[in-house]
């Protein structure tokens, strides 16, 4: 369905019982909202009713143009506009990788509308922030970085040889699955606005970013190859409510897809300790 808000069409997947708790899905990059078509079949067998929308620059409806445009209170306030649009007061928020880094705001600083948040792969900024800036390990695994913060150039690399670099990011997933989401980012200008999450990124996002005080989970694979140990182990230092670190052992950067009946079950054990947020 489309969801007007903010003056943008966002395309998104709204499904499950009519007057169940809402769960937020949030995706990350290079994906969309169809990431979580694993995972929202047991959501929905648990009474929750699932929102998962297509962020900003993945819209084709809410795509502006500028770096500008994609700093990161931009993309929190897209979130709670969705959730205004739906009549939605508070909702539970599940986030991975970029979709994450916006649940950690919406905990954060929005803790109101949030009644329990689950982060996959990526942890708290501030904790992703302090071990890039001290641990070699991140810094190696991080490196990605400085290609996608370069305008028109990242674009070239990762589309060229049929956007052969951007389906490599996925690892061992499977190809068709992959298709899904390289496909629509083939199209002209489409991975701009994606990227420029990368470009809009600076160190005024951790500005009145305090911990999550909502009861969070964080979900982490040993073997991400974006996310390492340091930053993941630091991240219980920002959550002041029940926190759980779920360590996921073999795994890559895209539990999400690879394992979703372990999502699944955090996300589950989560909900059952807020089950009263999330009323639209």
């Amino acid at each position: 369905m489309d969801i007007v808000a903010r003056g943008f069409t966002f395309d998104a997947r709204v499904a499950g019982p009519v007057g169940g708790s809402a769960v937020l899905l949030l995706h990350g990059f290079p994906q969309h909202g169809g990431m979580w078509s694993g995972v929202v079949p047991a959501l929905h067998a648990a009474g929750l009713r699932t929102i998962a929308p297509d962020q900003r620059g993945y819209s084709p409806g809410a795509r502006p143009d500028g770096v500008a445009a994609y700093q990161m209170d931009e993309c929190v306030t897209d979130a709670l506009a969705i959730l205004d649009a739906l009549g939605v007061e508070s909702a539970h928020v599940v986030g991975h990788d970029w979709g994450a880094a916006v649940g950690w705001h919406l905990a954060a600083k929005h803790a109101a509308r949030v009644g329990t948040f689950t982060a996959i792969s990526v942890p708290h900024p501030a904790s992703h922030a302090q071990a890039l800036g001290t641990d070699p390990d991140q810094k190696t695994r991080s490196a990605y970085l400085n290609l996608f913060r370069q305008p028109g150039r990242a674009e070239e690399v990762l589309l060229a040889a049929d956007a052969a670099r951007l389906r490599a990011m996925f690892g061992g997933l499977d190809p068709a699955l992959v298709d899904e989401y390289v496909r629509p980012l083939r199209e002209p200008g489409a991975l701009t606005g994606p990227l420029n999450w990368y470009r809009a990124m600076s160190r005024r996002d951790l500005d009145g970013l305090g911990p999550s005080l909502v009861p969070t989970t964080y979900l982490w694979s040993d073997n991400d190859l974006a996310i390492g140990r340091t930053a993941a182990e630091g991240c219980a230092a920002y959550a002041v409510e029940d926190y759980e670190f779920v360590v996921v052992p073999g795994m890559s950067h895209w539990l999400p897809d690879e394992v979703p009946d372990l999502v699944n079950l955090a996300i589950l054990d989560r909900v059952g300790a807020g089950s009263d947020a999330g009323s639209a």
